[in-house]
């Protein structure tokens, strides 16, 4: 729990985890969601892994896309 609450305290991170609630399981790729949140790509990039690494969220394949 302590590495979640870490992971959240970010305010990057917070943002692409409240739109990743917001899409469901549909879910978004890393440059859809860079785009919304005007984040760079590098960075939203280095966010998502820490939110994958906190157990927040999950990443599947879809050919050449990570959701």
């Amino acid at each position: 729990m302590a590495r979640s609450l870490s992971a959240l305290s970010q305010v990057h991170r917070l943002k692409a985890f409240r739109a990743l609630v917001v899409a469901g399981k549909q879910g978004l790729t890393p440059g859809v969601l860079s785009e919304q949140l005007g984040i760079s790509p590098a960075s939203m990039s280095f966010h998502l892994k820490e939110l994958l690494f906190a157990g927040l969220v999950s990443q599947t394949r879809d050919g050449r896309n990570l959701i």
